[in-house]
């Protein structure tokens, strides 16, 4: 597997995959990408959804049975204070750069 030199349309691949993603020009700084996958969660174990978004839910569930919240798919990014920015965007540099690489645990 080529784990080095991609190109943004090979590193998004590779983070489907579950590969952690990063460019050459972030090292030193362990930045890295990686795709949140699909989650499907009990509402009431969500502990980071303010209450009225819960509230707002309550009124489709049905009796006796827990509502389902469906989290989709999003990317990452582990910033360089350690920090999870969820749905990083990547800037027209990043889409057209072809530096892009497996980030090494």
């Amino acid at each position: 597997m080529k784990t080095q030199n991609l190109t943004f349309g090979e590193a998004i691949e590779l983070a489907k995959k579950g590969e952690l993603i990063t460019r050459s020009g972030w090292n030193g700084k362990q930045v890295f990408l990686f795709i949140r996958p699909v989650a499907k969660v009990d509402i009431e174990l969500v502990k980071t959804l303010p209450d009225k978004v819960k509230t707002y839910y309550e009124q489709f569930k049905e009796a006796e049975k827990p509502y389902i919240l469906n989290f989709t798919p999003y990317m990452c990014m582990k910033a360089a204070d350690n920090t999870i920015v969820n749905g990083w965007l990547a800037s027209q540099t990043d889409i057209i750069s072809e530096d892009w690489q497996v980030f090494e645990v």
